[in-house]
């Protein structure tokens, strides 16, 4: 348990020190380093929906299934992105790299769009901490709950640039560093609530656990495809972003093979 709630903090803490730099940066994040962090960001969700979603829940599924063990990762990928459109169609939001509009028209200040783009943009990521050790605790495997201590630490490493990349934004929208760095780390409070509802799932309701990893894969692997790459600018400077993502892909490859 003391795993479980290290872990559950240190996605939320790392937001939130990413957040803090708001008050040590007066300008935005220049676009070339954006590029990076975003790429970055992409590379570990990419990394950890493989190794520590869709990978575990083909073999959770293994002996219910048999050979039908990657039909509940498949079904459960697709429902995770269409339960991103699902919130996309709910929620009225914007895209910070291209500008682009979502949800309903409705009067929002953009602050709030701003926040309510990267809160969606979170909620997977908690919600596949929490199923991965919701599912440790189902196992009691010690080696389990240390690859999903691997994905926290995966998802922390990529919460505090992304922390700024949320902040600095921020602060031109509302004009206050105190109010950017409030929202920035509401953004990331938004993390261990969904982790605390994956491991209620995952752990209590077993039979779910291999739909749930892969409904987690979908969903992130539907942000890095809708946000993380487009608002990367990664056409822009394709070498920066690219390296981004392979370098965040390697790093989160490394944790899952090295804990799990």
């Amino acid at each position: 348990m003391s795993l479980t709630i290290l872990g559950f903090t240190l996605i939320f803490l790392a937001t939130t020190a990413g957040s803090a730099l708001v008050y040590l940066f007066s300008h935005d994040i220049p676009k070339r380093t954006n590029a990076i962090i975003l790429g970055f960001a992409a590379g570990v969700m990419i990394a950890a929906s493989v190794w520590s979603l869709l990978i575990p829940s083909i073999e959770a599924a293994e002996a219910t299934f048999g050979t039908w063990s990657w039909l509940p990762a498949t079904i459960g990928f697709l429902l995770g992105g269409l339960f991103l459109v699902i919130l996309d169609h709910l929620l009225p939001h914007f895209h910070p790299g291209t500008g682009h509009e979502e949800g309903p028209h409705v009067k929002v200040h953009k602050s709030t769009r701003l926040f309510l783009a990267v809160t969606i943009h979170n909620i997977p990521e908690g919600l596949a901490v929490g199923l991965a050790f919701g599912a440790a605790a189902v196992s009691g495997d010690p080696g389990a709950h240390y690859a999903a201590l691997g994905l926290a630490i995966g998802m922390s490493i990529q919460n505090f640039p992304e922390g700024a990349a949320i902040a600095l934004p921020m602060k031109v929208a509302t004009g206050s560093k105190h109010k950017s760095f409030l929202f920035g780390m509401a953004s990331g409070a938004v993390e261990p609530l969904a982790a605390i509802a994956g491991y209620i799932l995952a752990s209590q309701v077993a039979i779910l656990q291999p739909w749930m990893l892969g409904f987690a894969a979908g969903a992130m692997i539907f942000v890095v495809a809708e946000d993380l790459i487009p608002d990367s600018n990664i056409n822009e400077y394709p070498h920066s972003g690219t390296w981004g993502v392979m370098f965040g892909f390697a790093i989160m490859m490394i944790l899952d093979v090295a804990l799990g």
